[in-house]
């Protein structure tokens, strides 16, 4: 098969890894950076375009790698692939919703499935009574359209929040209230999920002085053991919002575990380390599913080049 990387940093671990792992499966596979790529749309010929060349039909598969602050742009080139007949492993409109960090609460919470209490309000004038809602400080504040990972905040007071949340506000900025779960003493689980199976499972634990569990924090990362009740809820969270890859974070509460966030585009290089299992062969595997590829084996890879300037 021909396989079409979207990203944009072609040395990022976790994309080299993708890279050798649909090598060594011994598919063709191209980095096609996606501030680089653009579109026609046209109703004969529709057509995508990339470094000055066409791209052409001979791309079988895409793989979506797309970085937060391009997910508006990213999707429309994930659904021109698509209108194309290119299967993409993640949808553009799954992609668009796991980013809709509110939206996301809400259709998890219409499926039943668990989050922490969250609170959401325009007028400055309701800031007390928000963080009533969450049952007070300390708790956690949250830009919605805040970079991946950032823009998340700890008040530990509620004069603190208070004054988060109106300069927030001062700035025009959507955000959402949080209960800070103390008893999770910095760590998360993150779960990985392929095709509707949880594939690999670690435990984050923040270092000490900061509440959050996260790579860009300096986390440390360890293999973890998941309950059947954490595995149900990753594989229905990812299932329900349509991603055939996620990354799935959980908290482990009082009241059992709840889910914090799903990402369509999860590291996988920090995991492999730990787990010591091929999750990038785990990405290319369920494309080869997706295409029937071992019916395939004898239809010659096509020849046509994918890119007029490939990477």
């Amino acid at each position: 098969m021909s396989i079409g990387l979207l990203a944009s940093n072609p040395d990022l671990p976790s994309n080299q890894r993708i890279m050798e792992a649909g090598e060594e499966r011994g598919h063709r596979i191209r980095f096609y950076d996606v501030r680089q790529c653009y579109i026609k749309l046209d109703a004969e010929h529709p057509e995508i375009h990339y470094r000055g060349g066409r791209l052409l039909n001979g791309l079988d598969a895409v793989i979506p790698r797309i970085r937060p602050d391009l997910t508006f742009y990213g999707c429309a080139l994930v659904r021109q692939f698509e209108n194309l007949g290119i299967y993409s492993l993640n949808s553009a409109a799954a992609i668009s919703h796991s980013r809709d960090k509110l939206h996301s609460l809400q259709h998890l919470l219409q499926q039943g499935l668990p989050i922490p209490t969250t609170g959401f309000a325009d007028s400055p004038l309701d800031s007390d009574d928000l963080i009533d809602m969450v049952n007070g400080a300390p708790l956690i504040v949250k830009l919605l359209e805040g970079p991946q990972r950032r823009g998340v905040v700890l008040a530990e007071s509620k004069t603190t929040a208070e004054s988060l949340i109106n300069a927030f506000r001062s700035l025009q900025a959507n955000l959402l209230v949080q209960e800070y779960i103390k008893e999770a003493e910095g760590k998360s689980l993150r779960l990985l999920v392929v095709d509707n199976k949880v594939v690999c499972a670690v435990e984050r634990q923040a270092l000490p002085g900061q509440f959050r569990s996260s790579k860009q924090h300096g986390t440390s990362i360890i293999a973890a053991r998941i309950s059947a009740e954490e595995r149900r809820i990753a594989i229905k969270a990812a299932k329900s919002m349509g991603l055939r890859v996620a990354g799935v974070d959980i908290i482990r509460a009082r009241k059992g575990p709840l889910l914090l966030e799903v990402s369509s585009s999860p590291s996988l290089d920090d995991m492999e380390d730990v787990c010591g299992k091929d999750l990038a062969g785990a990405l290319i595997s369920a494309i080869e599913k997706q295409m029937g590829w071992k019916r395939r084996l004898a239809t010659p890879i096509g020849t046509g080049d994918a890119s007029a300037n490939p990477t």
